[in-house]
């Protein structure tokens, strides 16, 4: 049966193939990201330029979905930033530049669309191993990681607030993919999947993790990092 996604942070990586993968099975995809220049356009395609830090831009998107009707399935917001420097060096406003769209950008898309989300949808919250405690830690990555964590401990928050209405709310914490991001965050280290294969992981759960979890946070991961 053909669902109806919304997916942040498509223009690479594990966004871009999830695009791919949810239009080759059938399913209709609101893609949002900044640049969109490499996004698959097709008919069950919408490519969306959007910056997530842009609340004005939000509110037009999800007002527009309003008014058309779109019912959501999922939402997974899969879009991140990513900072790689000593803590001495990382200024407020790095912090403020990761927070903005890891976490600030995230709730605010979440909160705007949560009208158009389905009762038994999902809201899949791209995580990373980085911001589980007692996970290993690197150095370089404070304000990344750290952000990180604040997903996880909202993405708790959100299912204990509509775990009566729903939607249903989890976060997936990634470890390594071989991605862009992940070689600004280690340089040289080739990581045991790819983007391709975790999109497909995401995915699924996405349309079906909802049936056995609920403000969960789940470590994805066969390595360290």
């Amino acid at each position: 049966m053909s669902k109806t996604l919304v997916i942040t942070g498509v223009g690479r990586g594990i966004g871009n193939a999830l695009v791919h993968l949810a239009a080759q099975s059938g399913h209709r995809v609101y893609a949002l990201s900044r640049n969109i220049q490499n996004v698959l356009k097709t008919e069950l395609v919408h490519p969306v330029s959007l910056d997530l830090i842009d609340e004005a831009a939000v509110i037009d998107f999800s007002s527009r979905l309003k008014k058309e009707g779109v019912q959501i399935d999922a939402l997974i917001n899969n879009a991140g930033a990513l900072i790689n420097k000593p803590f001495s060096e990382t200024t407020t406003e790095d912090f403020e530049a990761v927070y903005r769209v890891n976490v600030f950008g995230l709730a605010s898309l979440t909160r705007m669309l949560l009208p158009c989300i389905k009762e038994e949808g999902h809201v899949v919250n791209i995580s990373s191993m980085g911001g589980i405690g007692g996970s290993s830690k690197f150095p370089g990555l404070a304000a990344y990681s750290s952000s990180k964590a604040a997903v996880n401990i909202l993405t708790e928050l959100l299912a204990e607030e509509y775990k009566n209405s729903g939607p249903a709310f989890n976060s997936l914490a990634l470890g390594a993919v071989q991605t862009e991001m992940l070689a600004q965050a280690f340089p040289g280290f080739q990581a045991p999947l790819t983007a391709e294969e975790m999109a497909s992981y995401v995915l699924k759960f996405a349309l079906e993790g909802q049936q056995f979890f609920n403000g969960k946070v789940l470590p994805i991961s066969s390595s360290t990092p």
